[in-house]
């Protein structure tokens, strides 16, 4: 028997399994191009299966649905977010570290540019993927929100400011993702999410200093010393308008003046 004929070793079998690519990346491509080809609603997963050359147990081994097929790489791209934000020093400064978790996505799509301005176009043309999309932000969002919740708890407005700061963190980031999709990918990723992100760091990123204490006794005395104020007493019949009043008490002030 021939060399040719025989049947691979060891390493040839390692080599043709490095070769072809994972199941996983397998079905995404096969999807893709059927999706791109057909279209995403003449597209089933019985087709996608066929051409990716594998079972439908397979396929729903790793997507639960046509939809999550589309959205590959959503999953680990959160679970690397909370990991990230999880592992934040307690002095590092919050808002500077959720731009820097939304720069992973950023990356995430950055890796594969063909591949993201493809599904652009796909969720833009689908209205069922692009509901499913935003599910998908928001748990981006809910995920940054939960991080400055926990940082900004002993503040009075803790809650309101983490949720607000968390949808401008997102704002800004998909206003500059959307902006690199439609360059088709080709404009500078990393340029365009800091632009957008520096507005976001502008306007939250340093902490407001806390409101003055009330002075002191001693206090108001030097106050009352460097800025000496005439105190004018207004007596007035009870339940008069206030309109009245502001009259009666303009009249006291320009008397008193003379």
């Amino acid at each position: 028997m021939s060399s040719s004929s025989a049947a691979p070793g060891r390493d040839g079998k390692d080599q043709v399994a490095a070769a072809k690519p994972p199941m996983r990346e397998a079905l995404v491509a096969a999807a893709f191009r059927l999706f791109l080809e057909r279209g995403y609603e003449q597209t089933t997963v019985d087709d996608i299966v066929a051409l990716a050359g594998v079972g439908r147990r397979s396929f729903f081994r790793y997507f639960p649905s046509k939809e999550d097929v589309v959205f590959p790489d959503h999953e680990r791209c959160l679970a690397d977010m909370t990991a990230f934000l999880a592992a934040s020093a307690p002095d590092v400064e919050p808002v500077g570290r959720v731009c820097d978790a939304a720069r992973l996505v950023l990356r995430m799509y950055a890796e594969n540019p063909t591949f993201s301005v493809q599904r652009y176009g796909l969720t833009k043309q689908v209205p069922g993927l692009r509901a499913y999309e935003l599910s998908v932000v928001w748990r981006y969002e809910r995920a940054l929100a939960e991080y400055l919740r926990a940082r900004f708890a002993a503040r009075r407005e803790g809650t309101l400011q983490a949720d607000v700061i968390a949808a401008a963190v997102v704002a800004a980031h998909n206003n500059a993702l959307r902006s690199w999709l439609r360059s088709d990918g080709r404009s500078d990723a990393s340029a365009t999410v800091d632009h957008a992100l520096g507005y976001v760091q502008s306007a939250f990123g340093t902490t407001a200093p806390p409101p003055p204490l009330p002075p002191s006794r001693a206090s108001l005395a030097t106050l009352a010393d460097e800025q000496p104020e005439d105190v004018v007493v207004v007596v007035s019949r009870r339940g008069a308008p206030l309109w009245r009043i502001v009259q009666e008490l303009e009249t006291t002030r320009a008397s008193s003046a003379d």
